[in-house]
């Protein structure tokens, strides 16, 4: 049965699709088949990403790890019973089409609180929550005091976690492991860093999620997406001398990868 990596975040902007698309390309560039599914069925940031990736080997003769991107299946929605999400059924459609033939299915959930987000976070065997080094963006998973150093309670996103691991708990399933990764860091020693950086270890302990590290703030990112290309792709498209700042990102991916921890991955790049 193939894992099922979900990247979720209901706010946009935190780069759940560059994340998604490295963690996707990482694993197939290891040798594991990796489907991927876009639930952003409006902007599809990760599904165009890949489309760039098809576009860019064809012209260029690149060699690179394919990625394949499925879309959902149409359901008839006179074949089903009352009360019954077409959703549900276009998702679970999907993941029954997918899991027997890859190792991993990797799941890019849209910024926003859908239906097909929801089931999907129930689904996930590992949940990667993006998050920007904000308290904007900390808003979404906890309450806290004025001064930031105070958790008044979980958030609106917690609440949803808490929900999919109560329905994974009644199905008999395995507990979600649920990685925020800290995004989007900026390079220099600030208080408000130093003040995130504690409040996401307290409140890891308090809802129970493990923190990793991300990618900082970087133009390459920028310039990757319309190419489709990621940070492991660079010397295989003729970037034969890498600068500083694209070695630290390398290196920042291949931190991300381990503290990920998933089955049968070895992290060799």
């Amino acid at each position: 049965m193939a894992h099922i990596i979900v990247v979720g975040n209901e706010k946009g902007g935190a780069g759940k699709s560059t994340v998604s698309m490295h963690v996707a390309s990482a694993l197939a560039r290891l040798g594991h088949k990796v489907a991927v599914l876009d639930l952003d069925l409006r902007q599809r940031s990760l599904g165009r990403y890949v489309e760039n990736r098809a576009a860019f080997m064809k012209e260029h003769g690149a060699d690179l790890p394919q990625l394949r991107l499925h879309p959902l299946p149409e359901i008839d929605p006179a074949t089903l019973n009352p009360g019954e999400n077409v959703y549900d059924h276009r998702l679970s459609a999907a993941i029954a089409g997918l899991e027997g033939d890859n190792d991993f299915i990797l799941i890019d959930c849209p910024g926003s609180h859908t239906r097909l987000s929801q089931v999907a976070h129930s689904l996930a065997d590992t949940l990667i929550t993006p998050l920007n080094d904000s308290f904007i963006d900390f808003d979404l998973l906890a309450r806290t005091d004025p001064t930031g150093e105070k958790i008044l309670g979980p958030s609106v996103y917690s609440e949803m976690v808490w929900n999919a691991r109560q329905l994974r708990a009644q199905a008999g399933l395995k507990p979600i492991d649920w990685v925020v990764i800290r995004n989007r860091i900026g390079t220099q020693r600030m208080v408000n860093k130093e003040k995130m950086e504690r409040a996401v270890n307290l409140l890891s302990k308090r809802i129970g999620f493990r923190v990793a590290p991300g990618f900082s703030e970087r133009v390459i990112f920028r310039e990757l997406f319309p190419r489709g290309l990621t940070l492991l792709d660079l010397k295989d498209v003729g970037v034969r001398q890498l600068n500083i700042s694209n070695i630290a990102a390398r290196q920042e991916l291949r931190d991300m990868m381990k503290a990920l921890n998933l089955p049968g991955v070895e992290v060799k790049f």
